[in-house]
This record gives C-alpha cells, sequence and structure tokens, in this order.
C-alpha cells in the first residue's frame, strides 16, 4: 500500500483554510518545506509530521487510521463558515467538499435577505426547508417554501433563493456538482 502523506496533509490543510505560509508558521517549518512535502518530493521526520499535525490539530493515530479511507462522520466544528455572502449564515458542511460530487451547505437567511441571482449551469440542485419560508425564484417562476418543503431542479435556468418572510429561513441546500 502506498502512503500518499502529502496529499494527505494538503487536503487537512486546505479543510482548515490554511495558506502553506500559515500551516508553516504553526508549525515552525518553512513553507518550501510544506509544499515539497504536499507534492510527495522529499521524505518527512517524525517530528516534523507531529508538528504539522499538532498544527492541523490531529493526532498522529488519526492521521494514519484514516489513510486509504474515505471520511464518514464530520463535526460540526469541522463546518466551513463563509463571511462574504452577506447573509446570516453559509455552512459548507463537510470541509473539502467541492472536490467530491456534491457539496452540501446549510443557509441562514434573515427576513429580507437573499443570495445572488445564480446563471445557468450545468447540474442539479436539491433542498429542505428547516424553518421559516422560502422563496425560490427559478427564471421567472417563483415558488414559496414552508418548513419541511423541499426543492430539486436542474440548474439550467437562473435561480435566485430569498427570505420574503418576517422571521428566518433556514434551509440544507445541496449542489451537485459543487459551484464554489
Amino acid at each position: 500500500m502506498r502512503l500518499e502523506i502529502g496529499e494527505k496533509i494538503k487536503a487537512l490543510r486546505l479543510a482548515s483554510e490554511l495558506t502553506q505560509s500559515e500551516l508553516a508558521a504553526r508549525a515552525r517549518l518553512t513553507k518550501g518545506f510544506i509544499s515539497q512535502v504536499e507534492r510527495d518530493q522529499t521524505s518527512i521526520s517524525l517530528d516534523s509530521l507531529s508538528d504539522i499535525m499538532e498544527a492541523l490539530g490531529v493526532s498522529i493515530s488519526e492521521f494514519f487510521g484514516n489513510l486509504g479511507q474515505s471520511r464518514v462522520v464530520f463535526s460540526p466544528k469541522e463546518r466551513v463558515i463563509v463571511q462574504d455572502r452577506e447573509i446570516q449564515k453559509f455552512e459548507i458542511l463537510i470541509p473539502g467538499s467541492t472536490n467530491n460530487l456534491m457539496d452540501p451547505i446549510m443557509v441562514g437567511m434573515a427576513p429580507g435577505e437573499s443570495l445572488p441571482t445564480d446563471g445557468p449551469h450545468a447540474g442539479e440542485e436539491f433542498g429542505y426547508v428547516l424553518s421559516g419560508a422560502l422563496t425560490l425564484i427559478i427564471g421567472k417562476k417563483v415558488f414559496k417554501l414552508s418548513p419541511r418543503h423541499c426543492f430539486y431542479f436542474e440548474a439550467d435556468q437562473s435561480h435566485q433563493f430569498v427570505n420574503r418572510g418576517k422571521v428566518s429561513a433556514n434551509f440544507l441546500w445541496i449542489t451537485s456538482p459543487p459551484q464554489m
């Protein structure tokens, strides 16, 4: 079995939203060394690996225990919070999911908030309204969804999510393939 240590370190770094420079600083190593390790162009000592794991918040046993296996369970602390959406909450539920076939996102919008109109693109979108009322606009059609209602559509038309209600709207949104 070939151990792809560099690839796994890179995936953990990206899931933690760290640059190579930030990881290097936290692990007291150089950016160049981190770059070489991630590309499997150099060997790594146990001390350096331990420093990197500590900087990433992963134990050595967790790191090697998951090699060759896909992750199944993700904790709330692993979610990636996106701040630049100008809405109440936009959380990517699975770190690194933009490399997967689908991207699950938790969205919260205060009354009057909306996501920007998304142009037509290849793929499909699914959502489930957890609370509040969500307005979905696809092309010229307008759909109002109440809690426990869901939507599913091919993303071949412009579409937008809007909270026209009086309370916050929260929904689970899954895009396939990921759009970020």
